[in-house]
């Protein structure tokens, strides 16, 4: 339930905002308050929709509960105040929605991580679909899509491809795609026509900053060796491959599709430092959703989430139980927004039952 001192509280702060920013806070200030600005405003202003429409609803009932008021008017009045009620009840659920929780690596691009699982050739194809389904559906967001390492198939596909996802608002969008994705097909190699069933895993990881995780050098080994891909004499003469693990956890990357060993060294830290981060956050979820126990965290990831069969053209995300016979669509990277909408929605659902609870 909303309080009203909470939204009290929440006009009272963007006011003070507003009134600091106007007076003209000094320029280190100014950059903090804008972005406090900038995550405030939309809440204050719906709070202020809201605000108008409960009055809107009181001052209905208040017609509706006057014995001076006639019956024509009272007729007008009870056909208002279910409006009023239903608009009432929508701004506190945005209302609602906007207060909850936000996840501190929403607004950050990503490290997606696409590997062949069960399946042999037929999971290394399949990972190149859902690879390319995710850098056409980046395209249509204005995402900016850069390959950080990839190991092909034998006939196609990426046995292992791993990737950054650049832009505002990625990981909120992709986060839930963490897990075993299953496909149902005949294979181009089945001569006797028999679906087989092959699985890929997908890894999201937020891209992680300096001032979130402090690594320390010497708990870090650098090995440098000679790329394994195309790259003609240049592959043949440096050791331009980087492999770098961290020593207290074991973490390992590798990076070699930069033609320089400095830029390989900056893939596989920026690579390392995403894996640390995604732990670290993790193991502060299980905490979390053992001290309240509830699990709102990213899931997990040994879970078959979704399947994507092709005789019927369908796809079925588990987790909502929702079913799509969009699966050309979804793989063009068109239909996946409503299995995201829904995801997170569903996601919404939880963290609003946590709060209630």
């Amino acid at each position: 339930m909303l309080s009203r001192e909470k939204l009290d509280s929440v006009l009272d702060r963007f006011a003070v905002i507003e009134a600091r920013m106007a007076a003209g806070a000094e320029s280190d200030t100014y950059v903090q308050l804008s972005r406090d600005y900038a995550e405030l405003e939309p809440i204050a202003l719906k709070i202020r929709d809201l605000r108008r429409a409960e009055a809107d609803l009181e001052g209905v009932e208040h017609l509706l509960d006057d014995p001076a008021t006639d019956a024509d008017m009272k007729a007008l009045a009870e056909g208002e105040r279910d409006e009023a009620a239903a608009r009432v009840e929508a701004l506190t659920h945005e209302v609602q929605l906007l207060l909850l929780p936000k996840d501190a690596a929403d607004e950050r691009g990503i490290i997606l991580e696409v590997r062949a699982g069960t399946g042999g050739d037929e999971a290394a194809l399949f990972a190149g679909d859902l690879f390319r389904m995710y850098e056409r559906y980046a395209a249509n967001h204005g995402w900016k899509v850069e390959v950080v390492s990839a190991s092909e198939g034998e006939v196609g596909g990426y046995k292992e491809i791993i990737a950054t996802v650049e832009g505002r608002g990625v990981y909120a969008r992709l986060k839930f795609e963490s897990g075993v994705h299953r496909v149902q097909r005949v294979p181009a190699t089945e001569s006797s026509g028999r679906i087989h069933t092959s699985a890929a895993t997908v890894a999201v990881l937020p891209e992680a900053e300096e001032v979130d995780l402090a690594i320390d050098e010497a708990d870090l080994r650098y090995d440098y060796f000679r790329s394994s891909g195309a790259g003609g004499q240049h592959v043949n003469k440096t050791e331009s491959a980087v492999r770098i693990t961290h020593m207290p956890t074991g973490v390992a990357v590798a990076v070699q599709e930069e033609r320089s060993q400095h830029q390989n060294k900056a893939r596989a830290l920026q690579l390392l430092r995403a894996r640390l981060y995604e732990a670290e956050r993790e193991r502060l979820a299980a905490n979390r959703a053992e001290a309240r126990k509830v699990q709102v965290g990213s899931g997990d990831r040994s879970e078959r989430i979704r399947t994507y069969n092709f005789p019927q053209g369908r796809v079925t995300d588990h987790r909502v139980n929702l079913t799509l016979y969009k699966l050309d669509e979804v793989l063009a990277g068109v239909a996946l927004d409503e299995i995201v909408d829904v995801l997170v929605t569903d996601h919404q659902a939880a963290l609003l039952a946590a709060e209630d609870a």
